[in-house]
């Protein structure tokens, strides 16, 4: 088998609050992550992702969707953000100062 005709076990995973879905697949090589994405299914089972609004990575850090990605990868779809973590932890500081 040529080099660019090597075959690489990738899983594919989104969570959704009360369910994670893990599916495994074989891919060529030299597949970009948005390809794997597609060929995965998981754009069928799940038609409120977008990959124009919903970010991607590999064991949690940020890739863009043209990349290649290894034999083992766990390529993650991210949902976007509902509140702003770093806004969440100034509230939650304001109200501890008005406590004491």
């Amino acid at each position: 088998m040529s080099e660019e005709n090597a075959m690489i076990h990738v899983e594919v995973v989104y969570a959704l609050p009360h369910e994670q879905r893990v599916i495994n697949v074989m891919v060529k090589q030299d597949m970009t992550a948005e390809q794997i994405i597609e060929q995965s299914g998981v754009l069928t089972m799940y038609p409120e992702i977008d990959l124009d609004k919903n970010s991607i990575g590999v064991f949690s850090r940020n890739i863009k969707r043209n990349a290649t990605v290894r034999d083992g990868d766990r390529i993650e779809i991210y949902r976007p953000l509902l509140a702003d973590p770093k806004e969440i932890r100034r509230k939650r500081a304001e109200q501890a100062k008005q406590k004491t």
